[in-house]
């Protein structure tokens, strides 16, 4: 199995920190937060990982080169104009060409990626979403789930009066390549306000796999003190 990691973020919100580094490099404890993201990944036996860039991509080249130090093969794709989370993958479509895991950039977690892979072989889902429950189902993108954990409705970054749930995208999937078929080449385009809500609606089988591991994105300062006092706690991070 391949991976694609999301790591082309500038960071605004986490300024003046980002001003001399990108979002996935911050450090959570001893390392980076791309290097935590990379070692999880490792660590489920997936060694062939794609990077999208954008924002100070030398920091990241400069720091992982080709992988081999992390016992991983890295294949960087670097976006001149940033397009969006589906837009991204398309790029390297060549690449995803089995069944991979989509991981964003931005997020700090311990999580299990054995229920998820399974959930989307018995279900056979073209895209299984990690979700988690969230107290602010406004600040992300929220879904419903049916009975059988087949994902009936997608709205991304919902108004008040639009919140039917308080499960969210957790910011993992696993996908099949087929997926990528229906995004279109060289168009800004994300999974959360564009693909997810179009496969629904048309049918297409996309399942949610809830989870409750440690799941911290890294989006503003509030956060991301939060992962670094976790990881103060844990000496092995």
């Amino acid at each position: 199995m391949k991976a694609m990691i999301l790591a082309a973020g500038e960071g605004r919100r986490l300024r003046p920190l980002t001003l001399t580094c990108p979002k996935p490099m911050l450090p959570i404890g001893n390392r980076p937060l791309l290097e935590h993201n990379i070692l999880l990944l490792r660590s489920h036996g997936i060694r062939e990982i794609a990077i999208n860039l954008h924002y100070m991509p030398h920091v990241i080249t400069d720091y992982f080169g080709n992988g081999i130090k992390w016992g991983v093969k890295l294949h960087y794709s670097l976006e001149e104009t940033l397009l969006g989370s589906a837009g991204a993958l398309k790029r390297v479509e060549s690449f995803l060409d089995e069944t991979f895991v989509v991981m964003y950039g931005d997020l700090f977690t311990l999580m299990r990626l054995e229920p998820i892979i399974e959930r989307h072989q018995t279900l056979k889902a073209q895209v299984t979403v990690a979700v988690h429950e969230v107290s602010n189902p406004c600040d992300k993108g929220i879904v419903s789930l049916d009975r059988h954990g087949w994902i009936t409705s997608f709205v991304e970054k919902p108004r008040p009066d639009q919140v039917f749930s308080n499960l969210a995208n957790a910011g993992v999937y696993i996908m099949e390549p087929d997926v990528l078929h229906w995004v279109p080449p060289q168009t800004v385009c994300d999974f959360g306000y564009h693909i997810f809500p179009w496969l629904i609606k048309n049918g297409k089988r996309l399942a949610g796999c809830p989870i409750s591991d440690l799941l911290i994105d890294i989006g503003n300062m509030s956060s991301y003190e939060q992962a670094q006092q976790w990881a103060i706690q844990r000496q092995d991070y």
